[in-house]
Order: C-alpha cells, then structure tokens, then sequence
C-alpha cells in the first residue's frame, strides 16, 4: 500500500527504519518487481506495511510490517527478494 506522508511519518516513529523517496532511480524497479507499495529499508532488508483490519473502530487503521528481500551481504548494497514474509511488526496509521 502506499502511505501518506503523515502515514510514513508515524511508521518511521515506530518502525526504526529509512523510506525509499519516490524520486529514488531503483523505485521503478521496486513497484516492478513488488507492486505500488512505500517501502522501507531497515536493518533485515527491504520492507512495506500492509493495512490490517482494526476491530470495530473506523477511525484507527493498523498495518503490518512485511519483509520482501534480506540484506544478501554484510555491506547491505545487495538484496536478496523472497515470498513476502509477515513480521511481529504493527504500526498504528492515521484514517
């Protein structure tokens, strides 16, 4: 999915991580590869969050970090995709 600014501003407030500006040369390749997703760069690879369904408020959205590719060497310049693996990771999103 793709975040609002402000959205992207409150995962990155609980999600210790970068976002991929949309101006970055590698994001045509990304949504080639992944889909039209924000995606974030963090210590295990290259990740987006998934909305999720909150219980019965509207208002409240949550998501959940999913990792699509891992660092594939020890400098992280290379990843590595693999099937999109849900993380314990859940962020509160503004409606």
């Amino acid at each position: 999915m793709k975040l609002t600014p402000t959205q992207v501003e409150q995962t990155l407030d609980q999600f210790p991580a970068q976002a991929i500006p949309e101006s970055h040369p590698v994001m045509s390749e990304l949504t080639r590869l992944f889909g039209d997703h924000t995606f974030f760069l963090d210590g295990q690879g290259l990740s987006i969050v998934e909305s999720t369904q909150s219980d019965g408020d509207t208002k409240q959205k949550t998501g959940v970090v999913i990792n699509l590719a891992n660092w594939a060497d020890s400098t992280r310049t290379q990843l590595a995709p693999h099937e999109p693996v849900p993380t314990d990771i859940a962020v509160q999103l503004a409606a």
